[in-house]
């Protein structure tokens, strides 16, 4: 696995895991005065864990 490739793929697990913990926490977030809604998490989350899983996939997939 190329380093590159591992560290983008932990990013975004990373990225993941800090959505759910807003989510699970209640945490709110305001950007320019607005209330950012939680559902904004939830598809940034479902996002995140999918793009992290498939670079984890191909960067083993290319290893191979």
């Amino acid at each position: 696995m190329k380093p590159a490739s591992f560290v983008a793929a932990v990013l975004l697990g990373l990225i993941a895991i800090a959505h759910v913990v807003r989510l699970v926490f209640h945490t709110e977030v305001t950007v320019g005065g607005q209330v950012v809604p939680m559902g904004v998490s939830v598809v940034g989350a479902l996002v995140a864990v999918v793009l992290s899983i498939l670079v984890f996939r191909e960067a083993r997939v290319k290893a191979s």
